[in-house]
């Protein structure tokens, strides 16, 4: 196990060093193709090499350079950044997002972008399956091999055709640095046949294989089937399932399919509840050390019932480096945002609208103990420098963690929003104490399937079911059962009350894993939620232990174009392939 963990941790800093050549990024150590491929570990390694940008959309530095950095979290209502302007998410959400810097290197100090990094890895899958049958490998062997890879492939693609709609699909082709290639964009049901074909063949593959520690994360069946599971959803959601925002007859294939098909949702229901079946995942519960006590752990423990594809890191605190507030060492690299906050419902289950314990000057008591998790707030007790357990305090006068004194004041500069994040930090931890924490990047864990589950079979019309998925998640977050045991629920809900109850709970479940993003636009709700200015908690102290909140607008105005539903196809790659059609808008 512990080697896996090793190569993941220092395979980029070999990559991202390569020169292309005839063999491209490929080379390792200045080795041939044939030296490469015809020696076991060279081959491993080059497959390894494959996994190592795995996490590249999640990762928190996905946009590191010119001064910022962050994912996708912070081109949403969920987050604002330390230094927006600098990173990529801010000219999303500006709306000044176009063909020339959609993939700009001012954005991506290491080129982990929506484009390259996709069919970089692809490439480097072709290639390797093109080698496999002569590698010195057993039958089962390259069966293996064969199956991770092809998911590998397929996981790329989910990336590239959520973000951009039908893309070029290569199939097994290896073009080489001097090929001229010019290649149109196939449609978007092309795209979503293929990568679900490719995950099945990568199941059966896979079906049966079982990994030793020394390979613990390698891809599985589960994880290709759970893959499915996304990009089937994904396939069925309004803005794909018949609500492209293309006019252009010629386009429109491409950005989604033409027509609504309802079946589509059933489908991605099936998926989701074949990894379901499977029998081999579970939410990582545990309610008795405290409320939520699991929902806080699964991200701290590399190994658990819940993880299906997850990125495996060495021992390290880097989130606690990124998130945590200056009082803490850290770079506060994500504020979340007031509307998140009001998001979590209350330990009841009902929302702060609905629940009678709400309390707007005490907004943080008896809440869902996924906000105390997920979120630092005004009061809360965490770890300080000194390695005792201190208030953090966010109200804006002095002595506060945003006080005039300190660097991180409430100014337009520093865009706080009154929170800090902690979700899948340890709490036992700051950047300036010593010691680390195992952790794995959750890429697609069993509380996502579940959320898939019941969003699918609710726009079903099958409203009943769910229930359970939503109940289960709930139990675990540590929410009480009530004395109908819908755990806050309504009962006999329309698919309509179920769908914004599902769109809340999938947005405070999965807070800050890479999924918001693509949910507020394959959902088309982007045009509402990124308008204006995302809600940010003033705090004012009148006394000793008593404070006003006042919801107030950050500072950087949300300008978001029914364009930037879909990313637009980069203009060096317009250039280079006349046959490859632009997206509406651009």
């Amino acid at each position: 196990m512990k080697k896996l963990f090793i190569l993941i941790a220092l395979l980029p800093f070999c990559m991202f060093s390569c020169k292309k050549s005839g063999f491209l990024d490929d080379k390792t150590n200045g080795l041939t193709a044939d030296a490469v491929f015809t020696d076991s570990v060279q081959t491993l390694n080059f497959l390894n090499k494959i996994y190592v940008d795995a996490g590249y959309s999640f990762g928190p530095s996905r946009f590191a350079g010119a001064g910022g950095t962050g994912n996708t979290e912070l081109a949403t209502d969920n987050t604002e950044g330390t230094n927006n302007t600098a990173v990529w998410a801010d000219s999303y959400v500006r709306g000044s997002i176009g063909p020339s810097n959609v993939i700009t290197s001012t954005f991506f100090a290491t080129d982990k972008d929506f484009w390259n990094t996709p069919y970089k890895n692809i490439r480097r899958v072709n290639l390797l399956l093109s080698k496999l049958p002569n590698a010195p490998f057993s039958d089962a062997m390259k069966k293996r091999i064969r199956g991770e890879i092809r998911f590998l492939r397929a996981y790329y693609y989910h990336y590239m055709v959520v973000a951009f709609g039908g893309v070029p699909l290569i199939s097994d082709q290896v073009y080489n640095i001097d090929d001229i290639i010019n290649i149109p964009r196939n449609s978007f049901a092309d795209c979503i046949n293929y990568i679900t074909s490719e995950l099945d063949a990568a199941a059966s593959d896979l079906n049966g294989v079982v990994y030793s520690d020394i390979d613990y994360g390698r891809v599985t069946r589960g994880a290709c089937l759970a893959l499915k599971s996304r990009v089937l959803l994904y396939a069925a959601s309004p803005l794909f399932n018949g609500g492209s925002i293309a006019t252009n007859a010629n386009v429109q294939p491409l950005t989604g399919y033409t027509t609504y098909d309802k079946n589509r949702w059933q489908l991605a229901a099936d998926a989701a509840s074949a990894v379901m079946n499977l029998g081999q995942y579970s939410l990582y519960v545990d309610n008795t050390t405290r409320p939520g006590y699991g929902f806080y752990q699964v991200f701290l423990k590399r190994v658990n019932s819940e993880y299906i594809f997850a990125y495996n890191r060495p021992a390290q605190k880097e989130f606690e480096t990124y998130y945590l507030p200056p009082s803490r060492s850290g770079s506060s690299i994500q504020k979340p945002t007031e509307s998140l906050v009001e998001a979590f419902p209350m330990k009841d289950g009902k929302t702060i609208k609905q629940s009678t314990s709400y309390n707007p000057n005490d907004p943080y008591t008896n809440r869902d103990p996924r906000l105390d998790n997920s979120i630092i707030y005004n009061g809360q007790t965490y770890m300080s420098n000194t390695g005792t357990k201190t208030q953090v305090f966010t109200y804006t006068s002095t002595g506060s963690a945003i006080s005039n004194t300190t660097a991180d004041a409430y100014t337009t500069a520093n865009k706080f929003t009154g929170y800090f994040a902690r979700k899948m930090l340890d709490e036992n931890l700051t950047n300036s104490l010593s010691g680390t924490t195992e952790r794995a990047w959750p890429l697609i864990r069993y509380a996502e399937i579940l959320l898939n589950y019941a969003e699918a079979i609710n726009e079903t019309g099958q409203t009943d079911k769910a229930y359970a998925p939503l109940i289960a998640l709930r139990n675990r977050a540590g929410i009480t059962p009530g004395t109908d045991n819908l755990y806050g629920l309504k009962a006999n809900m329309t698919v309509d009350e179920m769908r914004e109850i599902i769109h809340t709970e999938r947005r405070i479940e999965l807070a800050f894993e890479d999924h918001r993003w693509n949910d507020i636009r394959r959902w088309k709700i982007a045009s509402s939620v990124l308008t204006g200015f995302n809600s940010v908690d003033i705090i004012t102290r009148t006394g000793t232990s008593t404070y006003v909140h006042t919801i107030g607008s950050a500072p950087r105005i949300l300008a978001f174009r029914d364009a930037m539903y879909l990313l637009p196809i980069p203009l060096s790659e317009i250039q280079k392939m006349p046959l490859m059609l632009q997206n509406p808008g651009y």
